[in-house]
């Protein structure tokens, strides 16, 4: 039986999450509480027992194996799971860093303003979401849209590989700097990393800014369209 939703496994997951968020001992109230296990490992790994992908042939039989997934905390406050959309044979995949509250109650990414402009920049080279996919490294929303920590990353990530596997694009575009780091492996700046096409299991792979970080800050606009022209005269 699958105790994963349980109380003790859920104070587990609390204390682990503030432990990644704030490090070894974080506040709690007036006192400095030490994170602590609350299981032994073995019962740990049974409680969060991995999702076999493999066998999963298609996008939709691996969205029938991972929708119902609670392998972290962010499975217990979700509203809607966000596998992603598009092109089940896309040329080019672009990949965000997590769903928003708009997404995580839709269960689609990138519906709100920044998925708004998002479709106008993929018009701007002649894409919309029917000819791309489009999807995230996590398919829950982190609470109030915090970053992802690096225990959801790591257990949400096989998912968006076997993705990638089944849809098997030509290009892997990252928005923003969390999907650039976790994919690649790497913390340069965004600026630095838009500057060359990498490599990812063979795919080449290309950084641009997020579609929120434009609505934030006007003055991205011009090299993120410089990072769409070059996508357009190279991949298409």
């Amino acid at each position: 039986m699958n105790d994963s939703g349980s109380p003790i496994n859920l104070v587990h997951r609390y204390f682990e999450q503030q432990s990644e968020l704030f490090g070894e001992g974080f506040f709690s109230g007036k006192a400095l509480v030490k994170p602590f296990l609350i299981r032994d490992d073995s019962e740990y790994k049974v409680n969060r027992r991995d999702i076999t992908v493999n066998n999963s042939e298609t996008l939709d039989n691996l969205y029938e194996t991972i929708k119902d997934c609670t392998k972290c905390a962010l499975g217990e406050t979700r509203n809607m799971f966000v596998f992603g959309v598009g092109n089940p044979t896309a040329d080019i995949m672009f990949i965000g860093e997590a769903p928003g509250r708009d997404e995580d109650l839709k269960g689609e990414p990138f519906v709100g303003r920044a998925g708004k402009l998002l479709d106008k920049m993929l018009e701007s080279i002649g894409l919309n979401r029917d000819i791309v996919y489009i999807g995230n490294i996590l398919k829950c929303r982190p609470p109030q849209n915090r970053d992802p920590l690096p225990t959801e990353r790591d257990l949400c990530e096989p998912f968006l590989i076997k993705q990638i596997e089944l849809i098997k694009p030509k290009l892997i575009v990252a928005l923003g700097r969390v999907a650039a780091h976790t994919l690649l492996r790497t913390d340069d700046t965004l600026k630095s990393l838009r500057e060359s096409t990498h490599n990812y299991h063979g795919i080449d792979f290309k950084v641009t800014y997020h579609p929120a970080a434009l609505l934030r800050n006007q003055k991205l606009k011009y090299p993120a369209w410089e990072d769409l022209k070059d996508i357009r005269d190279n991949y298409l």
